[in-house]
């Protein structure tokens, strides 16, 4: 922790040289079977770091709201009593408490831009005691939180999962200059996932067996297993061009596919008839094996989910188990996404798992399924033709098939809850190396929140390799991130979802940011609703795939997800790591975004219906949506509603630049 910044630990790994032939648990160079229990100091620095992070994140959405105290920590000065936030940039340390019945907790923290809190996390106190422990913190502050029972026991749950992992994280810390050196798949497994979200690692269901083979940070590969559906059953869409046969050929080997084939034949044989399912199989027809969907699945999912839910499709072959695939798979910081390690020309595949994560139970429906490669081909297609977008690079990764099965008992209870309709689906998404030109190299977004064991942030280490001034590599960031993100937006009314890990940064040889990749599509794609006749001459049957929202919500695919919800960290850690005061930086995303309104002044009427230099906007409170307790996890239909808003913060490019300050 440098800088005062309430991040998770670095997620890094073991101090020696890491590579696809080496794979190793979380508990680090002692593998999975070394000690259940934590190294005591990791746990309690780890714990530090995730009730600051807590603290901080309450506080921000209004769940907790710490009022003015005293909270000196031995041995430092009297710091300035609070101070209302500044509408750019952190204010002068002040002294604050939270009151949770008969106890006190204390600390020393800035307010700064959006209304946040940067707490001290040397200054927490807990009735005067150092305070490190987050679940305590929850234990104490059920009162003012006003949680129930049931709320607060799957809290601890999810928050307890998550310190575990920061802690495995942070056990297998590396210094900045080795996590420059990663590639972009070795370094997925060393993040520390979304920063809004204080409990983003909860993964319920997991076990510590499970983690330590499937977790991110764990990077143990792993294998798939294959499966063929009835197409009574199963289906399978994909993009123009690309058959059934063609998607197995590229995706397996052809001995494993002979061999796949005659476990079909096999199977189907030892049903009753040679060559289709049984005729006396509920709800299926005889079919011939050609016709049979194949998809992967997770080695977890057929284990906990599969096996015994589809236990009656297996047994009349409805559904038929062929084997476990050659390749070795790495999940990447979506837990249920991996990409192949050992053909890295094959597509990253996209799974179904029912755990709980964030927000959402990590199924994968059918809507998701059939939109991807429609919504993709159409997505792909403005990259190429649109010579604004080509002239930026944007990467837009698609999502090439999808493939669904579906549950002939729990699909017929259309209000059980939505995850029990998602058990069993494939969507195949291109690989990002097979976009890169030689010598440019990747890194999600999110990884530029990283710091190294050595204190030193990966952004001042890329940085220093690319022989830029730190204000000049920034506004070569915002160039290759915000313009592409706009043009979509403005042009034909897309909203992507460009949180960190959805964006990826595509550098140059000289680590200089020239462009990005975009993904998660399908149903994740949002339309701004109105009239965009670019829109209706070019997306087709896209545009009945995806959500409409109004104006004003879509305007958050920038504000909240971009800015709020990434830049209001990587602001803070630029002024701390490279020198770049936060009103420079506000100023630097500014002008980025006026800039491109400038060069394209046709589109002004959506500039003000689409407004992010607005003076304020609602804000995004995921952890009071994750944390609310209020059934949304068991409800039939995930995302019935837009993000939980509550609220308003001002905005800092309403301001930034314009008092003489910055540049």
């Amino acid at each position: 922790m440098t800088g005062g910044v309430p991040l998770p630990p670095p997620p890094t790994g073991p101090d020696r040289p890491d590579g696809p032939d080496e794979p190793h648990g979380p508990h680090g160079p002692h593998g999975p079977d070394g000690p259940v229990r934590p190294d005591g100091e990791l746990w309690r620095s780890a714990g530090r770091a995730l009730l600051t992070r807590l603290i901080a994140e309450l506080a921000y959405e209004e769940l907790l709201i710490p009022s003015a105290g005293t909270a000196e920590p031995p041995g430092t000065a009297e710091p300035p009593g609070p101070a209302a936030a500044p509408a750019v940039g952190r204010g002068a340390p002040g002294h604050y408490r939270i009151e949770c019945g008969p106890v006190t907790y204390t600390f020393t923290a800035r307010r700064g831009t959006f209304g946040s809190w940067w707490p001290e996390p040397a200054t927490l106190r807990r009735d005067g005691e150092p305070a490190w422990d987050p679940v305590r913190f929850l234990l104490d502050a059920r009162t003012p939180l006003g949680w129930s029972g049931d709320v607060l026991a799957d809290v601890v749950r999810e928050v307890t999962a998550t310190l575990r992992a920061d802690t495995a994280i942070l056990r297998a810390d590396l210094p900045a200059a080795r996590l420059a050196d990663l590639s972009h798949l070795e370094l997925e497994g060393r993040q520390s996932g979304h920063p809004c979200m204080v409990a983003n690692k909860g993964r319920l269901g997991f076990g510590a067996g499970d983690i330590a083979r499937y977790a991110p940070e764990s990077r143990s590969p792993f294998r798939l297993r294959w499966l063929a559906a009835h197409p009574d059953l199963g289906r399978l869409v994909t993009w123009a061009g690309l058959t059934p046969a063609a998607l197995y050929e590229s995706e397996l080997p052809a001995a494993t596919r002979a061999e796949f084939t005659a476990a079909l034949a096999a199977a189907l044989v030892g049903a009753g008839q040679p060559g289709a399912a049984r005729t006396d199989a509920p709800a299926v027809s005889a079919a011939p094996a050609a016709e049979y969907v194949w998809l992967p699945v997770h080695p977890w999912q057929w284990e906990n989910v599969i096996a015994t839910l589809f236990a009656a499709e297996l047994a009349t072959g409805a559904l038929v188990d062929l084997g476990e695939g050659p390749d070795r798979y790495l999940p990447l910081q979506s837990i249920r996404t991996a990409a192949n390690l050992d053909t890295p020309g094959r597509r990253d595949v996209k799974l179904a798992l029912m755990i709980r994560n964030t927000l959402v139970w990590r199924g994968l429906s059918a809507d998701d399924a059939d939109a991807g490669p429609v919504v993709s081909a159409w997505l792909a297609s403005l990259a190429r033709h649109d010579p604004r977008l080509r002239a930026t690079g944007i990467i837009p990764l698609p999502e090439v098939a999808g493939a669904t099965v579906a549950h002939p008992a729990l699909d017929a209870v259309p209000d059980a809850p939505y995850r029990l309709h998602e058990l069993l689906g494939a969507l195949w998404r291109e690989p990002l190396a097979a976009h890169l030109a030689p010598g440019e190299r990747a890194r999600t977004m999110a990884a530029l929140l990283t710091v190294g064991a050595d204190g030193r942030a990966l952004a001042a280490e890329l940085v220093g390799r690319s022989g830029l001034a730190p204000a000049d590599w920034l506004a070569a960031l915002l160039r290759a991130l915000l313009p592409p993100l706009l043009h979509y937006l403005y042009v034909y009314g897309v909203a992507f979802t460009p949180h960190g890990e959805n964006v990826i940064l595509v550098f140059d040889a000289s680590e200089q940011p020239r462009r990005i990749a975009v993904k998660d599509f399908g149903a994740d794609i949002d339309l701004v609703e109105g009239d965009f006749p670019q829109r209706a001459a070019t997306a087709g049957a896209a545009a009945s795939l995806c959500r409409h929202w109004p104006a004003g919500l879509l305007a958050h695919s920038v504000l909240s997800a971009v800015f709020a919800g990434h830049f209001r960290y990587f602001s803070v850690l630029a002024a701390d790591h490279l020198g770049i005061p936060e009103e420079l930086f506000w100023t630097l995303v500014r002008d980025t975004v006026l800039g491109y309104q400038r060069e394209h002044p046709e589109y002004a009427e959506r500039y003000a219906r689409i407004d992010l230099l607005a003076a304020s906007f609602e804000r995004v409170c995921l952890n009071r949506e994750q944390l609310s307790g209020a059934g949304f996890h068991e409800r039939a239909g995930r995302d019935a509603q837009f993000d939980v808003l509550h609220g308003t913060v001002r905005n800092p490019l309403a301001t930034a630049g314009r008092t003489g300050a910055g540049r």
